[in-house]
Protein backbone atom coordinates (compact mmCIF):
# COMPACT_ATOMS: atom_id res chain seq x y z
CA UNK A 1 0.00 0.00 0.00
CA UNK A 2 1.25 3.46 -0.90
CA UNK A 3 2.02 6.35 1.42
CA UNK A 4 0.12 9.57 2.05
CA UNK A 5 1.99 12.86 1.77
CA UNK A 6 2.46 13.18 5.53
CA UNK A 7 3.70 9.59 5.78
CA UNK A 8 6.33 10.38 3.14
CA UNK A 9 7.40 13.58 4.89
CA UNK A 10 7.74 11.83 8.25
CA UNK A 11 9.68 8.97 6.65
CA UNK A 12 12.11 11.50 5.20
CA UNK A 13 12.40 13.34 8.53
CA UNK A 14 13.27 10.13 10.35
CA UNK A 15 15.55 8.60 7.72
CA UNK A 16 13.21 5.71 6.95
CA UNK A 17 11.96 4.28 3.68
CA UNK A 18 8.37 4.39 4.87
CA UNK A 19 6.29 4.72 8.03
CA UNK A 20 2.91 3.38 9.05
CA UNK A 21 -0.11 5.05 10.61
CA UNK A 22 0.22 4.74 14.38
CA UNK A 23 4.03 4.61 14.43
CA UNK A 24 5.51 6.87 17.11
CA UNK A 25 8.45 8.87 15.77
CA UNK A 26 10.92 11.63 16.59
CA UNK A 27 11.20 13.54 13.29
CA UNK A 28 13.79 16.23 12.76
CA UNK A 29 12.32 19.72 12.53
CA UNK A 30 13.04 22.01 9.59
CA UNK A 31 11.45 25.15 11.05
CA UNK A 32 10.31 26.07 14.57
CA UNK A 33 8.14 29.17 14.88
CA UNK A 34 6.92 31.25 17.83
CA UNK A 35 5.40 34.71 18.25
CA UNK A 36 5.23 36.70 21.51
CA UNK A 37 4.77 33.43 23.38
CA UNK A 38 8.47 32.85 22.70
CA UNK A 39 8.86 34.48 26.13
CA UNK A 40 7.22 31.38 27.65
CA UNK A 41 9.35 29.08 25.51
CA UNK A 42 12.49 30.87 26.69
CA UNK A 43 11.53 30.19 30.32
CA UNK A 44 11.08 26.48 29.61
CA UNK A 45 14.24 26.35 27.51
CA UNK A 46 16.37 27.87 30.28
CA UNK A 47 14.80 25.45 32.77
CA UNK A 48 16.15 22.53 30.72
CA UNK A 49 19.69 23.80 31.24
CA UNK A 50 19.23 24.69 34.90
CA UNK A 51 21.82 22.97 37.08
CA UNK A 52 23.69 21.42 34.15
CA UNK A 53 26.52 23.93 34.07
CA UNK A 54 26.08 24.10 30.30
CA UNK A 55 25.54 27.30 28.36
CA UNK A 56 21.97 27.40 26.97
CA UNK A 57 22.26 27.12 23.19
CA UNK A 58 19.54 26.42 20.63
CA UNK A 59 20.21 23.52 18.29
CA UNK A 60 20.19 25.62 15.11
CA UNK A 61 19.48 29.39 15.18
CA UNK A 62 18.83 29.35 11.42
CA UNK A 63 15.83 27.04 11.85
CA UNK A 64 14.01 29.14 14.42
CA UNK A 65 11.64 31.95 13.47
CA UNK A 66 10.16 34.44 15.92
CA UNK A 67 7.59 37.02 14.85
CA UNK A 68 5.89 39.66 16.98
CA UNK A 69 2.28 39.82 15.82
CA UNK A 70 -0.33 39.28 18.51
CA UNK A 71 0.15 42.55 20.42
CA UNK A 72 1.88 45.06 18.16
CA UNK A 73 2.75 47.69 19.10
CA UNK A 74 2.83 46.58 22.74
CA UNK A 75 -0.35 47.54 24.60
CA UNK A 76 1.04 47.15 28.14
CA UNK A 77 4.27 47.25 30.09
CA UNK A 78 4.03 43.48 30.61
CA UNK A 79 3.90 42.83 26.86
CA UNK A 80 6.69 45.33 26.21
CA UNK A 81 8.90 43.68 28.83
CA UNK A 82 8.30 40.22 27.35
CA UNK A 83 9.13 41.53 23.88
CA UNK A 84 12.32 43.06 25.29
CA UNK A 85 13.21 39.68 26.79
CA UNK A 86 12.72 37.97 23.43
CA UNK A 87 14.83 40.57 21.61
CA UNK A 88 17.70 39.97 24.03
CA UNK A 89 17.43 36.19 23.62
CA UNK A 90 17.35 36.46 19.82
CA UNK A 91 20.54 38.54 19.87
CA UNK A 92 22.29 36.15 22.26
CA UNK A 93 21.39 33.08 20.22
CA UNK A 94 22.00 34.57 16.77
CA UNK A 95 18.46 33.89 15.53
CA UNK A 96 18.20 35.60 12.14
CA UNK A 97 14.55 34.87 11.29
CA UNK A 98 13.32 37.48 13.75
CA UNK A 99 10.59 39.94 12.76
CA UNK A 100 10.29 42.91 15.06
CA UNK A 101 7.83 45.81 15.03
CA UNK A 102 9.01 47.49 11.84
CA UNK A 103 6.96 48.15 8.74
CA UNK A 104 9.58 46.52 6.52
CA UNK A 105 9.46 43.17 8.33
CA UNK A 106 6.36 42.90 10.52
CA UNK A 107 3.25 40.85 10.00
CA UNK A 108 1.28 37.84 11.17
CA UNK A 109 3.51 34.81 11.69
CA UNK A 110 1.48 32.64 9.30
CA UNK A 111 1.98 35.17 6.53
CA UNK A 112 5.60 36.03 7.28
CA UNK A 113 6.77 32.42 7.02
CA UNK A 114 5.51 31.74 3.47
CA UNK A 115 6.17 35.18 1.98
CA UNK A 116 9.80 35.05 3.12
CA UNK A 117 10.35 31.53 1.78
CA UNK A 118 10.91 30.05 5.23
CA UNK A 119 8.58 27.12 4.48
CA UNK A 120 9.29 24.60 1.74
CA UNK A 121 7.59 21.43 0.51
CA UNK A 122 8.39 18.30 2.59
CA UNK A 123 9.41 20.39 5.62
CA UNK A 124 8.37 19.48 9.14
CA UNK A 125 7.20 22.77 10.64
CA UNK A 126 6.11 23.29 14.24
CA UNK A 127 4.76 26.45 15.83
CA UNK A 128 3.45 27.57 19.19
CA UNK A 129 0.18 28.60 17.57
CA UNK A 130 -2.72 26.38 16.59
CA UNK A 131 -3.01 27.89 13.11
CA UNK A 132 0.45 26.64 12.17
CA UNK A 133 -1.64 24.29 10.04
CA UNK A 134 -1.56 27.12 7.45
CA UNK A 135 1.82 26.11 6.06
CA UNK A 136 0.57 22.82 4.69
CA UNK A 137 -0.47 25.04 1.78
CA UNK A 138 3.13 24.73 0.60
CA UNK A 139 3.30 20.96 0.97
CA UNK A 140 4.80 20.93 4.46
CA UNK A 141 3.66 18.90 7.47
CA UNK A 142 2.96 21.82 9.77
CA UNK A 143 1.25 21.74 13.16
CA UNK A 144 0.93 23.50 16.48
CA UNK A 145 2.66 22.52 19.72
CA UNK A 146 2.95 23.90 23.26
CA UNK A 147 5.70 26.02 24.83
CA UNK A 148 7.28 23.08 26.70
CA UNK A 149 7.40 21.00 23.52
CA UNK A 150 8.95 23.92 21.67
CA UNK A 151 11.64 24.30 24.33
CA UNK A 152 12.50 20.65 23.69
CA UNK A 153 12.65 21.30 19.93
CA UNK A 154 14.95 24.29 20.51
CA UNK A 155 17.23 21.98 22.47
CA UNK A 156 17.15 18.76 20.41
CA UNK A 157 16.10 19.82 16.91
CA UNK A 158 13.41 17.17 16.79
CA UNK A 159 9.86 16.74 18.05
CA UNK A 160 9.27 13.87 20.44
CA UNK A 161 6.47 11.30 20.36
CA UNK A 162 4.80 12.15 17.06
CA UNK A 163 2.27 9.52 16.11
CA UNK A 164 1.84 9.11 12.36
CA UNK A 165 -1.71 10.38 11.76
CA UNK A 166 -4.47 9.02 9.60
CA UNK A 167 -5.34 11.18 6.60
CA UNK A 168 -8.67 12.34 5.22
CA UNK A 169 -8.63 12.93 1.47
CA UNK A 170 -10.76 15.86 0.31
CA UNK A 171 -11.32 16.09 -3.45
CA UNK A 172 -12.73 19.40 -4.68
CA UNK A 173 -14.06 20.00 -8.19
CA UNK A 174 -15.95 22.76 -9.98
CA UNK A 175 -15.50 26.49 -10.44
CA UNK A 176 -16.49 29.03 -7.80
CA UNK A 177 -19.29 31.45 -8.63
CA UNK A 178 -18.44 35.14 -8.57
CA UNK A 179 -17.95 36.34 -4.98
CA UNK A 180 -17.60 32.78 -3.67
CA UNK A 181 -14.11 32.15 -2.35
CA UNK A 182 -11.78 29.59 -0.71
CA UNK A 183 -13.01 30.82 2.70
CA UNK A 184 -16.48 29.62 1.79
CA UNK A 185 -15.08 26.21 0.86
CA UNK A 186 -13.30 25.71 4.17
CA UNK A 187 -16.26 26.98 6.19
CA UNK A 188 -18.45 24.48 4.34
CA UNK A 189 -15.98 21.67 5.05
CA UNK A 190 -15.71 22.54 8.75
CA UNK A 191 -19.49 22.58 8.96
CA UNK A 192 -19.61 19.20 7.20
CA UNK A 193 -17.00 17.55 9.44
CA UNK A 194 -17.88 19.26 12.71
CA UNK A 195 -15.46 20.66 15.27
CA UNK A 196 -14.09 17.20 16.12
CA UNK A 197 -14.61 15.44 12.81
CA UNK A 198 -10.92 15.40 11.90
CA UNK A 199 -9.41 15.03 15.38
CA UNK A 200 -5.77 13.86 15.23
CA UNK A 201 -5.98 13.50 11.46
CA UNK A 202 -4.51 15.31 8.48
CA UNK A 203 -6.72 16.73 5.74
CA UNK A 204 -5.06 16.30 2.34
CA UNK A 205 -6.59 18.43 -0.45
CA UNK A 206 -6.91 17.27 -4.06
CA UNK A 207 -8.93 18.01 -7.19
CA UNK A 208 -9.14 20.51 -10.02
CA UNK A 209 -10.42 23.33 -7.79
CA UNK A 210 -7.38 23.04 -5.54
CA UNK A 211 -4.99 22.80 -8.50
CA UNK A 212 -6.50 26.01 -9.92
CA UNK A 213 -6.37 27.79 -6.55
CA UNK A 214 -3.53 30.21 -5.81
CA UNK A 215 -1.35 29.92 -2.73
CA UNK A 216 -3.33 32.61 -0.93
CA UNK A 217 -6.46 30.48 -1.13
CA UNK A 218 -4.57 27.35 -0.12
CA UNK A 219 -3.24 29.12 2.97
CA UNK A 220 -6.82 30.01 3.87
CA UNK A 221 -8.13 26.46 3.66
CA UNK A 222 -5.16 24.88 5.45
CA UNK A 223 -5.30 27.54 8.15
CA UNK A 224 -8.81 26.54 9.18
CA UNK A 225 -8.46 22.75 9.07
CA UNK A 226 -7.65 22.96 12.78
CA UNK A 227 -11.23 24.19 13.33
CA UNK A 228 -12.36 20.66 12.42
CA UNK A 229 -9.84 19.28 14.90
CA UNK A 230 -7.22 18.38 12.30
CA UNK A 231 -3.56 18.12 13.22
CA UNK A 232 -2.76 19.72 9.88
CA UNK A 233 -4.06 20.50 6.43
CA UNK A 234 -1.84 19.87 3.42
CA UNK A 235 -1.85 20.48 -0.34
CA UNK A 236 0.46 18.35 -2.49
CA UNK A 237 2.99 20.74 -4.06
CA UNK A 238 2.64 21.55 -7.76
CA UNK A 239 3.47 24.23 -10.33
CA UNK A 240 1.64 26.87 -8.29
CA UNK A 241 3.78 26.00 -5.25
CA UNK A 242 6.94 26.45 -7.29
CA UNK A 243 5.64 29.68 -8.82
CA UNK A 244 4.84 31.18 -5.44
CA UNK A 245 8.14 30.21 -3.83
CA UNK A 246 10.25 31.34 -6.77
CA UNK A 247 8.38 34.47 -7.90
CA UNK A 248 6.79 35.78 -4.70
CA UNK A 249 8.94 34.39 -1.88
CA UNK A 250 12.24 34.80 -3.76
CA UNK A 251 13.50 31.27 -3.15
CA UNK A 252 16.52 30.55 -5.33
CA UNK A 253 17.53 27.11 -4.08
CA UNK A 254 16.36 23.86 -5.64
CA UNK A 255 12.94 22.87 -4.31
CA UNK A 256 12.21 19.22 -3.60
CA UNK A 257 8.70 18.05 -4.39
CA UNK A 258 7.30 15.02 -2.55
CA UNK A 259 3.86 13.74 -3.57
CA UNK A 260 1.51 11.13 -2.11
CA UNK A 261 1.33 7.75 -3.81
CA UNK A 262 -1.67 7.14 -6.04
CA UNK A 263 -2.52 4.02 -4.03
CA UNK A 264 -2.15 5.72 -0.63
CA UNK A 265 -4.61 4.60 2.04
CA UNK A 266 -7.03 7.20 3.47
CA UNK A 267 -9.30 6.81 6.46
CA UNK A 268 -12.03 8.82 4.68
CA UNK A 269 -12.62 10.47 1.31
CA UNK A 270 -14.85 13.50 0.89
CA UNK A 271 -15.90 14.86 -2.50
CA UNK A 272 -17.08 18.45 -2.86
CA UNK A 273 -18.39 20.25 -5.95
CA UNK A 274 -18.19 24.03 -5.48
CA UNK A 275 -20.15 24.87 -8.64
CA UNK A 276 -23.32 25.72 -6.72
CA UNK A 277 -21.71 26.59 -3.40
CA UNK A 278 -23.08 29.84 -2.00
CA UNK A 279 -21.25 32.07 0.51
CA UNK A 280 -21.03 30.42 3.91
CA UNK A 281 -21.38 31.97 7.37
CA UNK A 282 -20.14 30.49 10.66
CA UNK A 283 -22.66 31.58 13.28
CA UNK A 284 -22.06 32.15 17.01
CA UNK A 285 -20.53 30.64 18.98
CA UNK A 286 -18.75 27.80 17.14
CA UNK A 287 -16.90 27.63 13.84
CA UNK A 288 -18.77 24.50 12.78
CA UNK A 289 -22.16 26.23 13.17
CA UNK A 290 -22.10 26.97 9.45
CA UNK A 291 -25.08 28.07 7.39
CA UNK A 292 -25.47 29.25 3.79
CA UNK A 293 -25.80 33.00 3.61
CA UNK A 294 -29.38 32.71 2.38
CA UNK A 295 -30.36 31.52 5.88
CA UNK A 296 -28.75 34.40 7.79
CA UNK A 297 -28.89 37.37 5.42
CA UNK A 298 -30.32 40.49 7.03
CA UNK A 299 -28.83 40.07 10.52
CA UNK A 300 -27.78 43.50 11.81
CA UNK A 301 -24.07 44.06 12.44
CA UNK A 302 -22.08 46.70 14.31
CA UNK A 303 -18.51 45.90 13.27
CA UNK A 304 -16.90 44.38 10.19
CA UNK A 305 -13.35 43.01 10.39
CA UNK A 306 -11.23 42.29 7.31
CA UNK A 307 -7.86 40.67 7.88
CA UNK A 308 -6.11 37.95 9.92
CA UNK A 309 -3.86 35.01 9.05
CA UNK A 310 -6.89 33.60 7.26
CA UNK A 311 -7.90 36.54 5.08
CA UNK A 312 -5.49 39.45 5.34
CA UNK A 313 -3.64 38.86 2.09
CA UNK A 314 -3.48 41.10 -0.96
CA UNK A 315 -6.21 39.19 -2.81
CA UNK A 316 -8.51 39.66 0.18
CA UNK A 317 -7.94 43.42 0.34
CA UNK A 318 -8.47 43.61 -3.41
CA UNK A 319 -11.77 41.74 -3.25
CA UNK A 320 -13.09 44.10 -0.57
CA UNK A 321 -11.73 47.25 -2.24
CA UNK A 322 -13.47 46.41 -5.52
CA UNK A 323 -16.82 46.16 -3.75
CA UNK A 324 -16.31 49.30 -1.63
CA UNK A 325 -14.69 51.54 -4.26
CA UNK A 326 -16.68 54.75 -4.69
CA UNK A 327 -19.20 53.80 -2.00
CA UNK A 328 -19.68 54.47 1.71
CA UNK A 329 -19.90 52.08 4.62
CA UNK A 330 -23.31 52.17 6.31
CA UNK A 331 -23.78 54.60 9.17
CA UNK A 332 -23.43 52.90 12.54
CA UNK A 333 -21.02 50.30 11.18
CA UNK A 334 -17.30 50.24 11.97
CA UNK A 335 -15.00 48.49 9.52
CA UNK A 336 -11.49 47.57 10.63
CA UNK A 337 -8.90 46.36 8.12
CA UNK A 338 -5.64 44.77 9.24
CA UNK A 339 -3.30 43.49 6.52
CA UNK A 340 -1.39 40.28 7.19
CA UNK A 341 2.05 41.85 6.64
CA UNK A 342 3.89 45.06 5.97
CA UNK A 343 4.69 43.82 2.48
CA UNK A 344 0.99 43.35 1.76
CA UNK A 345 0.15 46.78 3.18
CA UNK A 346 2.76 48.49 1.00
CA UNK A 347 1.55 46.70 -2.13
CA UNK A 348 -2.08 47.50 -1.31
CA UNK A 349 -1.14 51.17 -0.96
CA UNK A 350 0.62 51.13 -4.34
CA UNK A 351 -2.38 49.50 -6.03
CA UNK A 352 -4.85 51.95 -4.51
CA UNK A 353 -6.75 49.40 -2.41
CA UNK A 354 -6.00 51.17 0.86
CA UNK A 355 -7.29 54.49 -0.46
CA UNK A 356 -10.45 52.83 -1.74
CA UNK A 357 -11.05 51.22 1.66
CA UNK A 358 -10.34 54.41 3.59
CA UNK A 359 -12.50 56.60 1.37
CA UNK A 360 -15.36 54.17 1.97
CA UNK A 361 -14.90 54.74 5.71
CA UNK A 362 -12.79 51.76 6.77
CA UNK A 363 -10.07 52.16 9.40
CA UNK A 364 -6.82 50.54 8.29
CA UNK A 365 -4.64 49.44 11.20
CA UNK A 366 -1.06 48.18 11.29
CA UNK A 367 -0.21 44.63 10.21
CA UNK A 368 -0.69 42.09 12.97
CA UNK A 369 -3.35 39.96 14.63
CA UNK A 370 -5.29 43.08 15.63
CA UNK A 371 -9.01 42.55 16.35
CA UNK A 372 -8.90 38.75 15.94
CA UNK A 373 -8.53 38.28 19.70
CA UNK A 374 -9.92 41.64 20.71
CA UNK A 375 -7.33 42.04 23.46
CA UNK A 376 -5.34 44.68 21.64
CA UNK A 377 -7.61 46.30 19.05
CA UNK A 378 -11.24 46.16 18.03
CA UNK A 379 -12.96 44.72 21.10
CA UNK A 380 -16.75 44.61 20.95
CA UNK A 381 -19.24 46.24 23.31
CA UNK A 382 -21.95 44.36 25.20
CA UNK A 383 -24.62 43.09 22.81
CA UNK A 384 -22.69 44.05 19.66
CA UNK A 385 -22.41 41.84 16.60
CA UNK A 386 -19.30 41.49 14.45
CA UNK A 387 -18.93 40.01 10.97
CA UNK A 388 -15.34 38.95 10.50
CA UNK A 389 -12.98 37.23 8.07
CA UNK A 390 -11.04 35.78 11.01
CA UNK A 391 -10.99 32.08 11.86
CA UNK A 392 -12.72 31.75 15.25
CA UNK A 393 -15.97 32.98 16.76
CA UNK A 394 -15.96 31.40 20.23
CA UNK A 395 -17.73 33.30 22.97
CA UNK A 396 -15.45 36.17 24.01
CA UNK A 397 -13.12 35.68 21.06
CA UNK A 398 -13.25 39.35 20.07
CA UNK A 399 -12.76 40.59 23.60
CA UNK A 400 -16.27 40.37 25.01
CA UNK A 401 -18.31 37.27 26.00
CA UNK A 402 -21.46 39.40 25.79
CA UNK A 403 -21.11 39.89 22.04
CA UNK A 404 -21.48 37.73 18.92
CA UNK A 405 -19.10 37.03 16.04
CA UNK A 406 -20.06 35.68 12.61
CA UNK A 407 -17.34 34.48 10.22
CA UNK A 408 -17.35 35.09 6.48
CA UNK A 409 -15.30 35.73 3.34
CA UNK A 410 -13.80 39.12 2.35
CA UNK A 411 -16.48 39.70 -0.29
CA UNK A 412 -19.28 39.08 2.19
CA UNK A 413 -17.58 41.35 4.71
CA UNK A 414 -17.34 44.22 2.23
CA UNK A 415 -20.87 43.86 0.87
CA UNK A 416 -22.27 43.72 4.40
CA UNK A 417 -20.32 46.80 5.49
CA UNK A 418 -22.26 48.77 2.85
CA UNK A 419 -25.67 47.67 4.07
CA UNK A 420 -25.20 47.22 7.82
CA UNK A 421 -26.61 43.69 7.69
CA UNK A 422 -25.22 40.35 6.54
CA UNK A 423 -25.46 40.61 2.77
CA UNK A 424 -24.86 38.26 -0.15
CA UNK A 425 -22.32 39.98 -2.45
CA UNK A 426 -23.80 38.16 -5.42
CA UNK A 427 -26.87 40.38 -5.03
CA UNK A 428 -24.93 43.55 -5.68
CA UNK A 429 -24.30 44.56 -2.04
Amino acid sequence: MGQTLVQKILAKATGQKEVQVGDVLEPMVDLAMSHENAALVINQFLEIYKGTGLEPKVWDPNKIAIIFDHRVPAESSKTATNQKKVREFVAQQGISKFHDIRTDEMGICHQILPENGYVRPAYVVVGTDSHTTSHGALGAFSFGIGATEMASVWTLGRILNVQVPETIKVVVKGKFQNYVEPKDLILYLVGLLGAEGANFKVIEFHGETIRNMNTSGRLTICNMTVEAGATSGIVPPDDETLRYLKQEAGVQEEIELILPDEDASYVQEINIDVTNLEPQIACPHTVDNVKPISEVAGIKINQVVLGSCTNGRLEDLEAAAKILKGKKIAKGVRMLVFPASGKILREAIKLGYVLDLMEAGAVVVNPGCGPCLGVHQGALGDGEVALSTTNRNFKGRMGNPNSEVYLCSPSVAAASALTGVITDPRNGG
